[in-house]
């Protein structure tokens, strides 16, 4: 017999299974000699209480065995299938577009201006300790894109979009953790992630796709309204290829910004997408755990804990973006004279600090003129002044959160987990009014919502500038092909589509059984 229950239970013992399984005998009726096993099918953690407690839906064996099993996913040899499809981009949105299309019986064939995950390493510690950036290949570019090197958060409001459950699935398949199939809020960690994204790349060869790093798209021939061909440059040779395509899928990311350039210079229609833009806030995590789970320490059965806060200030969304527990600060620029910073954790969520974007939604209408690149112009030039402010050699401009609130400039700075470093500057004067006077009406609002938030302990980093592209590349509503070039798919974040590793992912899969149906 097997019975399905949502129990609340004590840290410690969600974490050991005898005392799991003599809960559920005393609570549920029934004697623990006839428990075999308890199945966790979700977890999530509810703190609004005095004590925090984890909430499980649990399956719960009476007097029948419990066998575990995994659905594995069936790759087959496609290298000499008669349909290819190449894709531009090996983030999650062209990884999981190839790994469709060989379901299907299609061959992929993958270019990626970026570096495999293990060659990316080099240009993140050059970023990181010398503040060079090297265009092709840092935390946005490269083989997994730009969640390989910054977090890989699962979580997604995406439901409508595909099945998300076999998206974990094929990430517990390549090497995650069955703990993803679980929780509510699934996390990979940067640390364990590229391992995944390699043998995901694994599969994809083995099975007779095609995966090319360092190759650069410079240019689509286009004849009777579809691609013939693209020019393709390989980077450390500098020597061009024309490559035939047949259908092409479009997965290059939000920081891709030459495309944007293509499409606009060659008149083919793009439309300005509204984005977010802000800062970073860091906290000493311990702050963060004290306000969630009012204790510190926090017990050792409990993850560091995160936060979700939005707010609206006049007419205009604030939220928190990509909160990292026990994470990082990390520069993520493209180019080298500009300035970006994100977060990203490690599996293990055990740094000292916490940090989460703190963005606020930027309209069309906020930029004057008509061209479908002015809120990218406009990112871009934030990011050069906030490259200024910092001296260079990415170091960032920070405040105190206090002392940002009260709009004067920091005497000193706290710690940080940002390693290029940080100068004082006042943020109010270089980042525009809209958006400073929305995020100091936000804190000020989040720290009554979460009391100790407001802390002088804090302190805020410019700029959170990509949460998602400003520039959308639109597509046919049924065929999902772009409405000029009938052979060219839009997908996943670059398109405008897609905001984080999930969505992408389904983006991906929905692509490529759309064109499976017409070739």
């Amino acid at each position: 017999m097997q019975i399905e229950k949502e129990i609340k239970v004590l840290p410690h013992i969600q974490a050991d299974f005898c005392q799991l399984k003599e809960f559920v005998a005393q609570n549920c009726g029934i004697k623990k000699d006839d428990i075999t096993h308890i199945q966790i099918l979700k977890r999530s953690i509810d703190s609004r209480g005095k004590m925090p407690v984890f909430v499980l839906k649990v399956r719960i064996y009476v007097d029948e065995p419990f066998s575990e099993k995994q659905e594995l996913i069936f790759y087959p040899d496609v290298s000499r299938a008669k349909n290819e499809v190449v894709i531009i981009g090996a983030g999650p949105a062209g990884l999981f577009a190839a790994l469709q299309l060989i379901e299907l019986g299609i061959k992929p064939i993958i270019f990626e201006r970026g570096k495999d995950v293990r060659s990316r390493r080099i240009d993140l510690a050059n970023i990181n300790k010398k503040g060079i950036v090297n265009p092709n290949s840092n935390y946005c570019f490269g083989e997994g894109g730009a969640g390989t090197y910054s977090d890989g958060k699962l979580y997604t409001r995406s439901h409508k979009r595909g099945d998300i459950q076999k998206i974990l699935r094929i990430f517990v398949q390549h090497g995650a953790s069955q703990d993803i199939l679980i929780d509510t809020h699934p996390h990979i960690g940067t640390n364990k992630l590229p391992k995944i994204i390699q043998n995901i790349r694994s599969t994809i060869l083995n099975a007779g796709g095609e995966l090319h790093f360092e190759h650069w798209v410079k240019d689509f021939f286009i004849q009777e309204n579809k691609v013939k061909s693209i020019l393709i440059e390989h980077i450390p040779s500098q020597k061009e290829i024309e490559y035939p395509v047949q259908q092409l899928i479009l997965a290059t990311g939000h920081s891709a910004r030459d495309i944007y350039d293509w499409f606009y210079q060659k008149n083919y229609c793009i439309e300005a997408k509204p984005f977010a833009l802000g800062v970073r806030i860091e906290h000493p995590q311990k702050v963060i755990d004290v306000i969630r789970y009012h204790q510190y320490p926090r017990s050792e059965y409990l993850p560091a804990s995160s936060y979700s806060c939005a707010h609206q200030v006049n007419g205009r969304g604030v939220f928190s973006f990509c909160m990292c527990p026990g994470g990082f600060i990390v520069p993520a620029a493209t180019a080298q004279q500009e300035l970006v910073v994100n977060g990203m954790s490690p599996s293990k969520r055990d740094s000292y600090f916490a940090n989460s974007g703190i963005v606020v939604a930027v309209e069309p209408q906020d930029i004057p003129g008509t061209s479908p690149l002015r809120l990218l112009e406009f990112q871009k030039q934030i990011e050069y002044v906030c490259y200024r402010a910092g001296g260079g050699n990415q170091v960032a401009p920070a405040q105190r959160l206090m002392d940002f609130i009260h709009q004067k400039i920091s005497d000193d700075l706290n710690p940080s987990s940002y390693i290029p470093g940080l100068k004082s500057v006042n943020l109010w004067a270089i980042l525009p009014d809209f958006i400073t006077t929305r995020l100091k009406d936000a804190f000020l609002a989040f720290g009554k919502q979460m009391k100790g938030y407001l802390t002088q302990e804090a302190q805020l980093v410019a700029p959170e500038s990509r949460t998602s592209t400003p520039v959308r590349i639109p597509r046919d509503k049924d065929k999902k092909h772009h409405p000029q070039i009938y052979n060219l798919y839009p997908c996943g974040e670059g398109g405008g589509y897609a905001g984080g590793i999930v969505s992408a992912a389904l983006e991906g899969q929905n692509i490529a059984k759309i064109i499976a149906t017409h070739i």
